[in-house]
Parts: structure tokens; C-alpha cells; sequence
């Protein structure tokens, strides 16, 4: 994969659509990942660019490895994983949290200053585990990798740690939000090596994002 041109890691999902239209500001059409749900490598021939489909958990394991030269990942995986890359811009989209929540029937006698060991359902089990101890909370941390809102309602769990965008999944699970970790956004990343080795095209691919981004915020 790695030759002369730059390589990017594009998020599959809700962040897909909007970093298409940050490249395409900047002189780079994926467009057509938009359209095919099947093909996972997209080629900008004029402009120089490769783009790769990738889940947004990898790509931070995609530009540390050198696979790719930048990438586009969330603000949660990034702290959750802490690989040995540049984060070079905060892009303003893909905004939700990263929250711990429990049963409404527990949070209406609990009281979180009297904590002192509890059990947590999480796939983010690093920053799970750096909130508790923070705290001086001994935390259990049980390591799931979706449907994380059952795990207190089937009792594998007393609280949760998980992502929240409109709050509308823990409502229905009858769950309910304790305090918010951290707020979480879509993120620029550059491998470290690249930004050397390809110093130049990278940085003003960056400046033209930046730029883009000051004037019109991308609104998803």
C-alpha cells in the first residue's frame, strides 16, 4: 500500500459522509465510497490520493503501522488506544460522549462520592479503568463489545461506560446517564513517519482542511 502517494483511512458509518465532503473541499473526491458499500479502496488519480474504508476502532492501528498516512477517528478511540501518532485537528464531527450511566431504579439512592467498588461493562476498558482510578474508585471492568446497555438490566453489571449521541437507547433501556467522561469528536491523524517523509503534500492537505473547516463548519 505505501508508495508515493498518500494514503488515507476513511471511517465506515456515521462519519463516512461528512469526511467525504472534508476531502472533496479540499480537492479529493471519495464520493464515490458513498455509493458503493462493497469496494473498500478508492483511488483520486488526479489528485494523488488513495482512501481506504476502514472501521474507525483500526484506523488508528492503520496509521501507527505506517499502512496509511493519515486517517480520520474518533476522539475516543484515539485516548482509548493512545497509539504513537500525530493528532493534528479536531474536525468538529461525529459529536457524541462518552458517558457512565446505571439502572434509573439504582440512581435514585445512589450516591457516586460513596463509591468505592463497583462493576462496569465497557469496551473501553483504558479509559474506563483511568476515570475510576482518578476517583479512587476500585473498578471490575468487563470488557463487552456491543449491546453494552443490557449488561445491567441481565445483572453481569451494575453500570456502564459507553457512548451516547441522542441518549435515546439508554431511555429504552431504562438507563440513565451518572456523569459525562469525555465529549468526543472526529479527529486528523497523521503517521508519524509520514509526516517527514511527506512533509509537504501532508501539510498542505492539512492547511486546506483547516481553512475549509474555519470558514463553514462541516454540519452533519
Amino acid at each position: 500500500m505505501r508508495n508515493s502517494k498518500i494514503t488515507v483511512a476513511i471511517p465506515k458509518g456515521r462519519n463516512l459522509k461528512p469526511t467525504v465532503e472534508l476531502f472533496k473541499r479540499a480537492g479529493i473526491d471519495f464520493s464515490p465510497a458513498l455509493t458503493n458499500d462493497r469496494k473498500l479502496i478508492f483511488d483520486d488519480e488526479k489528485a494523488g490520493i488513495t482512501g481506504i474504508i476502514v472501521r474507525d476502532t483500526d484506523i488508528p492501528v492503520y496509521v501507527e503501522g505506517g499502512a496509511v498516512d493519515i486517517g480520520v477517528s474518533g476522539k475516543d478511540q484515539l485516548d482509548e488506544q493512545e497509539k504513537n501518532i500525530y493528532e493534528m485537528l479536531d474536525l468538529g464531527y461525529g459529536y457524541c460522549r462518552l458517558v457512565l450511566c446505571e439502572p434509573a431504579s439504582l440512581k435514585e439512592n445512589d450516591d457516586p462520592s460513596r463509591w468505592t467498588n463497583i462493576r462496569v461493562a465497557s469496551k473501553f476498558t483504558n479509559l474506563t479503568t483511568k476515570y475510576f482510578q482518578a476517583r479512587g474508585i476500585h473498578v471490575e471492568i468487563i470488557k463487552l463489545y456491543g449491546s453494552i446497555e443490557i449488561a445491567p438490566l441481565v445483572g453481569l453489571s451494575e453500570r456502564v461506560v459507553d457512548l451516547v449521541s441522542t441518549g435515546a437507547t439508554l431511555k429504552a433501556n431504562g438507563l440513565v446517564e451518572v456523569e459525562t467522561i469525555m465529549d468526543v469528536t472526529a479527529r486528523l491523524v497523521v503517521n508519524r513517519a509520514s509526516l517527514k517523509t511527506k512533509h509537504k503534500a501532508i501539510s498542505s492537505l492539512i492547511k486546506a482542511m483547516e481553512e475549509s473547516l474555519s470558514k463553514n463548519p462541516i454540519k452533519e
